[in-house]
């Protein structure tokens, strides 16, 4: 005779069942978050014009190397199941500001281990030589500032230089307020192993490594790679502005 399974037994099979799927599909996120990709909002105009405040973008934890899970939320510092190369100057990383490690910001690196690093009259040096640099094509230019009406009181088309410097393997587009005094120059400084060397894309605007020092490679959470949404909110006029064309933007 075959047994039947009484209606309180199956209740509580399918609420333990769905327990450990809806558990399962959790952990997996955050295991997805811990180690491979996490989201983070663009707060400040530091890396303006490559990312504007509003942008939210996806990080690559992955890029640096492979991540044991939540090592770097119950710990200090990371841990890694292997390596995969350092950050190469160009790219743009998210990570703990030296400074304050509850606090996250992004730069690009400028300045890898090993290097010198030297600004005269806004133009960076590394080991001597300064980044390679080109005008930006007119049509870009135009979606830069197109970009940026909701700040033109703050940059002025007149006064703002933008070119695209040319990195390891990427080009970014920096920007230069050519009226402004915020860092002029920069005293030929060495990078220290494991550390490095990181600017804001706004050059005149971005309290970075001229200001506060090096970035360890332990507080280095990832390389931002794309943009998914950008929404920039005016808190005093309390609208919103929905940007769709910077959704699904590579970052370089």
């Amino acid at each position: 005779m075959t047994e039947q399974i009484r209606p309180q037994q199956s209740l509580k099979k399918k609420a333990w069942d769905n327990f450990v799927s809806l558990g399962s599909a959790l952990l997996l996120v955050l295991i997805i978050r811990s180690s491979v990709i996490e989201a983070f909002k663009i707060p400040s105009g530091s890396m303006i014009p490559t990312l504007l405040v509003g942008d939210q973008i996806f990080v690559n934890k992955f890029a640096y190397g492979l991540r044991v899970p939540f090592t770097d939320w119950i710990g200090e510092n990371p841990k890694y199941f292997f390596r995969a190369g350092q950050p190469a100057r160009g790219d743009i990383i998210v990570f703990k500001y030296p400074v304050d490690p509850d606090i996250y910001f992004i730069k690009r690196v400028v300045g890898i281990p090993g290097d010198t690093v030297e600004m005269k009259n806004k133009v960076v040096t590394i080991n001597g030589r300064p980044f390679d640099r080109t005008q930006v094509p007119p049509e870009q230019l135009e979606k830069i500032f197109k970009s940026l009406e909701d700040s033109q009181s703050e940059y002025p088309r007149d006064r703002m230089d933008v070119t695209l410097q040319q990195f390891d393997h990427t080009t970014g587009t920096i920007m230069v307020d050519k009226q402004s005094y915020f860092s002029e120059n920069f005293p030929p400084t060495v990078v220290p192993e494991a550390h490095y060397f990181v600017m804001g894309d706004n050059r005149d605007n971005s309290k970075d490594s001229r200001f506060w020092g090096f970035v360890p490679f332990e507080n280095i959470k990832g390389k931002a790679f794309i943009i998914w949404l950008s929404v920039w909110i005016d808190f005093d006029s309390k609208t919103f502005t929905f940007r769709p064309e910077r959704i699904g933007t590579l970052l370089h």
